[in-house]
């Protein structure tokens, strides 16, 4: 009975002393083992709480913040900046699309006639004879513009109807700066001449136009190219559409002849002189 024994106990002996070392170990590791009632979950966010940042990965998180607030910001400027044509309709924006080319193609239009005027008085045999033709042409061109001599010509003509008395003279002022970008050579309204200086100012639920009192219906008569003119006062949140909602109306006819005689005196510089002379 004891021979049996003895081997048997002998390797139980063997074999407990491996689990002692595991004990030993976990003492040795830093301290006291953590808790075998601990789940994996309970441990990660052990591990993870409370978080360890350092100023590295502040500075780096306030700069992301930033770059992303510019970017916020850009993208609703160009949100607002587009809303006045995302409602417009289909023809509108083809419409559109047309007058900047017609635009475009006026000032190439423009850029080849005085490469061409360069060349002519280059090549030309006669260049004295040239440039006092140019010089009469240019003359007459400046007088149309300054108002000084008569113009005709294929334009527009824009009747704007105010009964109840609610256009401003700086509603006004919005239709001559459209009409001058989108090409119009000399205006007229209501027989006073709109010129580079003219000035409009409200005067007594009318408009006075460079101190010249005129009253509605207010006639617009214009000298340019008509396909683009009328677009132009046609544009959504244009210059129509601007006077319908002040509950005035205003109607564009095309004309091939428009007539533009209503003159100014010409005025002599007190100072300015021609350096040519």
């Amino acid at each position: 009975m004891s021979n049996q024994d003895g081997p048997r106990d002998h390797r139980l002996r063997e074999e407990l002393p491996e689990e002692v070392p595991a004990a030993e170990s976990a003492a040795a590791g830093g301290g006291a083992a953590e808790p075998s009632g601990l789940t994996g979950r309970q441990r990660l966010v052990k591990g993870l709480w409370p978080p360890r940042v350092t100023r590295a990965q502040l500075i780096v998180a306030v700069l992301l913040f930033g770059l992303g607030f510019g970017l916020a910001v850009q993208v609703a400027s160009n949100s607002d900046s587009d809303s006045a044509l995302r409602g417009a309709r289909q023809e509108d924006l083809v419409r559109i699309l047309d007058e900047l080319d017609d635009r475009t193609q006026r000032l190439e239009d423009e850029k080849q006639g005085l490469e061409k005027q360069r060349d002519e008085l280059e090549n030309s045999s006669d260049q004295a004879e040239e440039a006092r033709k140019q010089t009469v042409e240019k003359e007459r061109q400046l007088g149309i513009l300054a108002g000084t001599v008569a113009a005709q010509g294929p334009g527009i003509t824009m009747t704007i109807d105010d009964t109840k008395g609610t256009v401003e003279a700086d509603m006004l002022l919005d239709a001559i700066q459209e009409l001058r970008a989108a090409g119009a050579e000399a205006i007229q309204v209501n027989g006073v001449r709109v010129v580079a200086g003219t000035y409009l100012t409200d005067a007594d639920k009318s408009v006075s136009v460079d101190g010249n009192k005129i009253n509605a219906p207010y006639r617009f008569k214009v000298i340019g190219k008509p396909q683009d003119l009328e677009p132009a006062l046609n544009i959504p949140g244009g210059v129509v559409q601007t006077l319908e909602k002040e509950q005035a109306t205003a109607t564009v006819e095309r004309s091939d002849k428009i007539v533009v005689d209503a003159l100014r005196a010409a005025k002599r510089p007190d100072y300015a002189r021609s350096s040519s002379q």
